[in-house]
């Protein structure tokens, strides 16, 4: 993206990235709480002009922990939240005591509904909504609700409200913009389970999503971009000012009616080092709301049976571990990916940007396998068949280590580039 930092903007950049800290929204919740009244958030305001970004800190990893998620104060007075970064749906939403059927235990108190903030059919988020999941309401005036399955069979259900979310731009401005996001009352499947998450950061292309609301209010351009370290941890920014001029690489987002609806780089071909493993034309998915990643099962068998003649005659043996399907025990415990890195090779997706141009990505060993806590080396991808996927391959978090990843929905386009994800410059992301 053509784009240069003024000085002025890179002090104030400089200033918000002061709220990475661990305690990052708490400076702007007191600032909140110390105005009579929550700054306007209107395109009309000088102050919130579009061009400005949100930073946020990323916890978590691929393993153990298995999320890698925000926090967020949401509500006047703010109080925190841990929300799981997904790229792969619109709704954000929360685990919330209406009361809550099958709520698991989360880190936080569960979200204590408003009834005045109830957000009535009538208007276009739910309607939004509503033509994804097919409900359909009876009345204008009725409550909004939504029922959401996702791919692990998983169901959030609840009813839709508006709460105030504190941001501080980079601009400098502290905004309280109003959000429509999901009070999930019965959260299928979860029951007697524990959550290291509140809820879900949606982040998809869909109107109701965080990012798009945030464009709907003058705030930011409709473009994100996450990074996320190995070592746990990250950063997420929406809006513009982060991306670097230069240093990615940018391929369009499908327009498929296939996956019109995610965020595809389109077909893509698959190598195991320069051996292309023989299935064309795999529909890709990027989707940040899995730990792992998925392909088809004929692509999943080629795989498998590339890197089984890819290690043979070395010292590695199947076992069974239990955290993945397969894993590999060497002649004693690994305890570094030093030492994976002997026996596995790069695997590369390569998609088609043009007429004749191709666009790739290279993923290491160390993004795609995992250390057990027995010391195997375990294969983070997985065979999305078994699991219902149909004909997406799912690309998660794994393979999305130690890059940023930018969408650009205002320019149709999906950029990577490898990135030191555990610091950001004066000028934006440090590219590798």
């Amino acid at each position: 993206m053509e784009m240069k930092f003024k000085m002025m903007k890179m002090m104030m950049l400089a200033l918000t990235l002061l709220v990475l800290a661990s305690g990052s929204f708490v400076a702007a919740n007191q600032e909140l709480r110390r105005k009579k009244q929550i700054l306007p958030s209107a395109a009309s305001s000088s102050a919130t002009k579009v061009g400005s970004s949100v930073v946020f800190r990323v916890l978590g990893n691929v393993y153990p922990i298995g999320y890698y998620y925000v926090e967020m104060g949401i509500g006047y007075p703010p109080k925190r939240y841990y929300l799981d970064i997904d790229t792969g749906s619109d709704l954000t939403w929360l685990h919330c005591d209406a009361p809550c059927k099958n709520c698991p235990k989360a880190p936080h108190p569960l979200y204590r509904l408003n009834k005045n903030s109830l957000v009535p059919c009538a208007e276009s988020v739910c309607a939004e909504l509503h033509s994804l999941e097919k409900n359909i309401c009876k009345k204008p005036t009725d409550q909004c609700h939504y029922k959401i399955q996702y791919a692990d069979q998983g169901v959030s259900q609840g009813a839709l409200v508006k709460d105030v979310f504190p941001i501080r731009l980079t601009n400098g401005t502290l905004v309280g913009p109003h959000f429509s996001i999901g009070c999930g009352y019965d959260q299928q499947g979860s029951k007697g389970t524990t959550s290291p998450t509140d809820g879900l950061l949606g982040l998809g292309k869909g109107k109701a999503s965080f990012v798009s609301q945030l464009q709907n209010l003058g705030l930011v351009r409709n473009v994100f971009g996450h990074c996320f370290s190995s070592n746990s941890g990250g950063f997420l920014f929406i809006g513009e000012d982060l991306v670097p001029s230069s240093g990615i690489v940018w391929t369009p987002m499908s327009r498929s009616s296939i996956d019109k609806s995610y965020y595809s780089p389109g077909p893509a071909e698959l190598y195991l080092g320069k051996q292309y493993i023989g299935v064309k034309g795999l529909q890709v998915i990027f989707d940040s709301g899995s730990s792992y990643s998925y392909f088809i099962s004929q692509a999943y068998k080629a795989i498998i049976s590339s890197m089984m003649k890819d290690l043979s005659g070395k010292p590695l043996e199947i076992t069974k571990d239990g955290t993945l399907p397969i894993c590999w025990r060497g002649a004693k415990p690994f305890t570094s990916f030093s030492e994976v890195k002997k026996y596995f090779t790069p695997l590369t997706l390569r998609f088609k940007s043009g007429w004749r141009s191709h666009q790739q990505m290279e993923i290491p060993p160390e993004s795609y396998m995992i250390i057990s806590k027995y010391g195997n080396a375990c294969l983070g991808i997985l065979n999305g068949t078994e699991v219902g996927l149909q004909d997406d391959n799912i690309i998660g978090d794994n393979f999305f280590q130690d890059r940023v990843v930018i969408y650009d929905n205002e320019k149709q386009k999906i950029g990577w580039a490898l990135a030191d994800c555990n610091r950001i410059s004066k000028s934006g992301v440090v590219l590798l």
